[in-house]
């Protein structure tokens, strides 16, 4: 990326299950969702959407294998997505394990995401 015009923070958590990607989607989500970016087309060579790059960095605590992330690129609706992954986030105990929720034990995963954007 050239240059970097905002970063947006977000925290996720999939606390029945041990889904490390539908942790990650709420992340993501909660990065993106309370923002506007108004003057984004201005601020972007020729003036395009489609010009915008948009750098992901997750934390993700365990089974980073199991991360979809696919899943997580279609929470944005513009730019070329790139997604960088490393060792992070929590896992820690639920307090109960839930077997209507598809728990295994009873670790909720959290999983923290900056979001980059920019061109």
């Amino acid at each position: 990326m050239e240059q970097i015009l905002f970063i947006q923070t977000g925290t996720g958590m999939d606390v029945h299950g041990q889904d490390v990607t539908k942790a990650a989607v709420r992340a993501m989500e909660d990065a993106i969702y309370r923002n506007s970016m108004p003057g984004i087309e201005k601020s972007l060579p020729d003036q395009k959407l489609e010009n915008m790059k948009v750098n992901i960095r997750l934390a993700v605590p365990l089974d980073r294998s199991k991360l979809d992330k696919d899943k997580v690129k279609e929470v944005l609706p513009y730019g070329t997505v790139t997604i960088d992954v490393t060792d992070g986030g929590m896992a820690t105990s639920s307090g109960i394990i839930l077997e209507d929720k598809d728990d295994e034990n009873d670790l909720m995963y959290i999983v923290n995401a900056a979001v980059e954007v920019g061109y």
